[in-house]
């Protein structure tokens, strides 16, 4: 299968659309996008341009965004920061969240974890500030290591990582009634989720090395491959992220997720 994808999704799905004669189609479609890369990378191969379904990630540090310029552009779908630890919100959230749903883009709020606050109360500071709403796009939960915080560098050890996660992610599916994507960083998943929670849609971050490389046997959903992306209506450099099926396959899987 020419996509190498690695999904949750049910096989029939995922080879719906994904032959090797619908490369050249896939490749096509990708190339109307207005969006750009400022330092792009090949991936030995295997470019994320081959990948028909494309979307952004954003906070505070974006600023103002013309999001119709955005979806005109191309982009299927963005991840919006909303909260991070159990008492910061990013200013831009609201802001960014009702100039998605203006456009009619299909979103999702990511909370940052921060693991010097108990999971309990991250997740009650997530839902209070993100609205409950219908057919959107799973809530994320971003687990990274916080090499550069000034507040919270606390490496605990793989279990406990785990446990919060859980805790974390169970209180905001009992609430949203959608189970939680993951997002994870390279060194982050090696030393806390290789083979964790398999039953979860996983956004990795991989832009140096292509996820199959980085990220060896983990089924994967999102890629954010670039963070030095060009997007009309943003000014200047952008996360960039595919989605790992077709488009045919993104429209399915937004319609069972949004149930």
């Amino acid at each position: 299968m020419w996509l190498l994808i690695r999904t949750l999704l049910p096989l029939s799905i995922l080879i719906s659309g994904c032959s090797p004669a619908s490369t050249d189609l896939l490749e096509s479609a990708v190339k109307q996008a207005k969006f750009a890369d400022n330092d792009p990378q090949h991936f030995e191969g295997r470019t994320p341009h081959r990948h028909d379904v494309h979307g952004i990630d954003v906070s505070k540090w974006n600023g103002a965004i013309d999001w119709i310029a955005v979806k005109r552009s191309g982009v299927a779908f963005a991840f919006i920061k909303a909260t991070e630890g159990k008492d910061r919100l990013d200013p831009k959230f609201h802001t960014h969240w009702q100039g998605a749903t203006d456009a009619d883009l299909p979103h999702a709020a990511y909370h940052f974890y921060y693991f010097c606050s108990s999971a309990a109360e991250q997740a009650d500071w997530f839902i209070r500030n993100v609205p409950k709403e219908a057919n959107l796009l799973p809530p994320v939960l971003d687990v990274e290591w916080n090499h550069t915080s000034p507040t919270c560098r606390h490496r605990p050890p793989p279990e406990t990582v785990k446990h919060e996660m859980k805790v974390f992610m169970d209180r905001i599916e009992a609430h949203y009634g959608r189970r939680p994507i993951i997002y994870t960083s390279v060194d982050f998943h090696r030393d806390n989720l290789v083979g964790a929670f398999p039953d979860h849609h996983f956004w990795v971050r991989a832009v140096a090395q292509h996820p199959e490389v980085v990220y060896p046997d983990r089924n994967w959903t999102f890629w954010q491959y670039t963070s030095t992306g060009i997007v009309p209506g943003i000014d200047g450099e952008t996360d960039i992220n595919v989605f790992a099926g077709s488009r045919q396959n993104w429209h399915s899987w937004v319609a069972s997720v949004s149930r």
